[in-house]
């Protein structure tokens, strides 16, 4: 275990925190409820995206609940602000920036079809591992903070979410992977 520093004297290689840093375990829940919120609130408007340039009804069918499963999680993550008296507001989510970036170029080097649905189920998977990854750590922090109801909801949204990716692997694995594979094959005969 390593000694305290003063704060004066930060760990050798330590990055020194900025002025409005985190400052304790309430704090980095907010920090968190903040970026999965701005973060949900992007989903809403890049899961249509998603239906357009899906081929495959199931991958369709699967975008298209997922946008109304996206608006609930908004309306939830709106409760937890309610209940645990945090302002309501997004802050910007690096992490989902990156991956909806990755997606929408994933879209323009694909062409349309199982190949592309295929690319479309894994970049659905990384922001689903993303949410899931989010959403237990909030949760794990809401219970030690005693925030119960909040712990509730974030379980909620995780479960949907662990669901939803279970969904996508089974879409992927009883069709449109194969159906890709296959345009492989022609392509390279």
């Amino acid at each position: 275990m390593r000694p305290e520093s003063s704060k004066n004297e930060p760990f050798k290689g330590a990055v020194q925190a900025k002025s409005n840093a985190a400052h304790g375990l309430r704090d980095l829940f907010e920090v968190g409820l903040k970026d999965i919120y701005w973060a949900e609130k992007v989903l809403t408007k890049t899961l249509p995206k998603m239906v357009k340039n899906a081929s495959s009804p199931e991958l369709v069918n699967s975008l298209k609940n997922q946008l109304s499963e996206t608006q609930e999680h908004v309306s939830r993550l709106e409760k937890i602000f309610e209940v645990t008296g945090i302002a309501p507001t997004a802050k910007k989510c690096d992490a989902m920036q990156g991956i909806l970036k990755e997606t929408n170029g994933l879209i323009r080097e694909t062409d349309i079809g199982m190949v592309r649905d295929a690319g479309l189920i894994a970049a659905d998977q990384k922001v689903k591992h993303y949410e899931i990854a989010t959403y237990g750590t909030l949760h794990a922090f809401a219970k030690t903070l005693g925030e119960n109801k909040a712990a509730e909801l974030l379980a909620m949204n995780l479960n949907e979410e662990k669901k939803t990716d279970a969904a996508l692997t089974g879409i992927a694995l009883s069709a449109v992977n194969r159906q890709a594979f296959k345009a492989d094959a022609i392509t390279n005969t």
